[in-house]
């Protein structure tokens, strides 16, 4: 029974430490060409590739894609407030507020 307990608590605590394992990052910066590209990745170092990415402008999205094979997305500059959403699941969303993004 003890050894069971012991085991029960072993992987406990393996879950714990694998799901904190990494937390979502974004930078993004303006081109100086009318574009704008983020870079999405991982803490630990795993790829973005195929995340969901998009771009809110008064709640609404108006633009939606992925992250490409580089963990990167590439969109022209809207006119106006916006927000990049880098989206990767809960507890895994980054969002850049355009005024924050400069060349």
């Amino acid at each position: 029974m003890k050894k069971i307990i012991l085991m029960t608590m072993f992987y406990m605590l393996l879950l714990v430490a694998t799901a904190s394992a990494h937390t979502a990052l974004m930078s993004c910066f303006d081109e100086g060409d009318g574009t704008i590209t983020c870079e999405g990745g991982f803490s630990d170092g795993s790829s973005a590739s195929g995340v969901k990415f998009h771009v809110a402008q008064k709640g609404q999205k108006i633009l939606e894609t992925k992250m490409n094979e580089y963990s990167e997305v590439n969109f022209k500059k809207p006119e106006g407030d916006y927000q990049a959403v880098f989206d990767a699941g809960e507890g895994h969303q980054v969002i850049v507020d355009g005024n924050d993004i400069v060349e």
